[in-house]
């Protein structure tokens, strides 16, 4: 099993900027894809970003180019998901998740994922 903690989330205001963290521990593995999610409320979890096991390899959804930064530092199996120029629409629950194979958009591509972390944009 791999364990995935979330930290970074908050408040903050329109064109702000935040940064989440994504740590792994237990069965890591090398060749791990990371994926950022996030929720709506009543909505599908939908894909933000992932980033392939040698960074090499980076999407982003459209709505989030040119203002979220996805990296890792695979030293210390964690993944940061940097969010600048914030808007009210990024309010939601992000969600990191782990692949050992795939490297896509589906959240069915992923095994493992953490709890979420609370995103509030707002004036």
């Amino acid at each position: 099993q791999v364990q995935l903690v979330e930290s970074g989330g908050g408040l903050v205001q329109p064109g702000g900027s935040l940064r989440l963290s994504c740590s792994a521990s237990g069965r890591t593995r090398i060749g791990y894809v990371m994926g950022w999610f996030r929720q709506p409320p009543g909505k599908e979890r939908e894909f933000v970003a992932a980033i392939s096991w040698s960074g090499g390899s980076i999407l982003y959804t459209d709505s989030v180019k040119g203002r979220f930064t996805l990296s890792r530092d695979n030293s210390k199996n964690t993944t940061y998901l940097q969010m600048n120029s914030l808007k009210p629409e990024d309010t939601d629950v992000y969600y990191c998740a782990a692949s050992n194979a795939d490297f896509g958009r589906g959240a069915a591509a992923y095994d493992y994922w953490g709890q979420g972390a609370q995103d509030a944009v707002a004036s």
